[in-house]
C-alpha cells in the first residue's frame, strides 16, 4: 500500500512538473517567434535632407542599426538589436549636430525615439509582448526622419513670424 502511495504522488509529481514545462515551453514559443511583416517601413528622406545626413557619422551609424529590426528572427536577437540601438542614440545625443538640424523640433523627436526604445527594453526583460512597442519606437523614428525634410522644405522664415517689431 505503502509503495502504490510513493508511486501515485511521484507519478503526479512527474506530471505536474510536464506539464509546467509544457506551458512554459509553448509562452516561450510565442515570445520568441517574431513576425516583421506587418511593422511599418523606415520613411525614406530625400534631397538636401538626405545629402546633409549622409555628413553625420553618428546618425548613419543609428541609421544602419536601426536597418537591421526588420531582420530580426528571435527575442534575443530583438534584445541585441535594441540594447545597440539605445547605445547609437546616446552617441547620436552627444554628436555635433548638423546646423540645419540643431533645432528643438528634432532633438525632441529624438527623445522620444529612446523612449520608445526603453520601452521596447523593458517589455523584452519582463516578457512582455514587445510588438507594440517595437511599432512605436519605428512611427517614432519615422517622425524624426520626417522632421528632417519639412525643416528643409519650410519656406516660412520663423524669425519674421517671432519678432514682434
Amino acid at each position: 500500500m505503502r509503495s502504490v502511495f510513493i508511486l501515485g504522488a511521484l507519478f503526479l509529481a512527474f506530471f505536474s512538473c510536464n506539464t509546467k514545462d509544457k506551458e512554459v515551453s509553448s509562452t516561450q514559443d510565442q515570445i520568441v517567434k517574431i513576425e516583421t511583416k506587418k511593422w511599418p517601413k523606415k520613411l525614406t528622406v530625400a534631397g538636401k535632407a538626405a545629402t546633409i545626413l549622409s555628413e553625420w557619422p553618428e546618425f548613419n551609424a543609428f541609421d544602419s542599426s536601426f536597418d537591421a529590426i526588420y531582420g530580426v528572427e528571435g527575442k534575443e536577437d530583438l534584445i541585441l538589436i535594441i540594447e545597440d540601438l539605445i547605445e547609437k542614440q546616446k552617441l547620436l545625443a552627444k554628436s555635433k549636430y548638423p546646423e540645419d538640424f540643431n533645432l528643438p523640433q528634432v532633438k525632441s523627436r529624438q527623445k522620444i525615439a529612446l523612449t520608445y526604445l526603453l520601452k521596447t527594453k523593458g517589455d523584452l526583460e519582463y516578457h512582455i509582448n514587445a510588438e507594440e512597442s517595437v511599432i512605436e519606437f519605428i512611427n517614432a523614428y519615422n517622425a524624426m526622419r520626417n522632421q528632417f525634410t519639412v525643416l528643409l522644405n519650410n519656406t516660412l522664415n520663423n524669425k519674421l513670424i517671432l519678432d514682434e517689431e
